[in-house]
This record gives structure tokens, sequence and C-alpha cells, in this order.
């Protein structure tokens, strides 16, 4: 059974950082696709950042130069490093795990809060 359990979201000013950590369980990120989503009150789910299995990183262009997608297979944990926040990136965050050739993200954890100040 795939469990993702994501964690470090917060209460930040803008223009400040933080790391979500998603970590995965019952199976290996190594070869699958991994996606960080959001989802804002009131609006519909957004793609943030991924990447492919093939180790392709992708960006909702909102965030471009400010968040950065990474892993470590060791800790079977993703990471998405957020800097320069805005207002705007205020939501709750989800990571999402979508197997090889899948087309959609069939497992999803919790959600962590990210609420920023400004």
């Amino acid at each position: 059974q795939v469990q993702l359990v994501e964690s470090g979201g917060g209460l930040v000013q803008a223009g400040g950082s933080l790391r979500l950590s998603c970590a995965a369980s019952g199976r290996s990120i190594n070869n699958v696709n991994m996606g960080w989503f959001r989802q804002a009150p009131g609006k519909e789910r957004e793609f943030v950042a991924g990447f492919t299995w093939t180790s392709i990183e992708t960006y909702v262009v909102s965030v471009r130069g400010r968040f950065t997608i990474s892993r470590d297979n060791a800790k079977n944990t993703v990471y998405l490093q957020m800097s320069k926040l805005k207002p705007e990136d205020t939501a709750v965050y989800y990571c999402a795990l979508r197997d090889k050739y899948a087309t959609v993200y069939d497992y999803w954890g919790q959600g962590t809060q990210v609420t920023v100040s400004s």
C-alpha cells in the first residue's frame, strides 16, 4: 500500500522560505513520477512542480526560479524547497505519485498548509 506523508508547512512572512517533505512508503520513488500540487481556498487544485521517472523536472510558471523539487532516494522522500514566498502561494500543498506509465496521479498525501503573510 502506497502512503505519502507531507510535512514542513507553516506560517511564513512574504519573502521567506519553507521546505516541504513528502515521505513515501510502499513504493520506491526511484522509478515513478512525483508531483507537488496546491489548492488555495475557493480555487482548483493546480500542479506546482514535479519530476518524471526519467528525472525531467517541470514547474508551473508562477514558481519558476523560486521553487525547487528534489528527492533523496535513500530516504524515499521528495522535497519542495520554496523561497521568495508570496501571499499568493498560500495553499494546502499535496504530494502525489504517478506510476511510471500511468496518465493520472493515483496516490496522494493528506496535505500540509502553507500560509504566507504579507
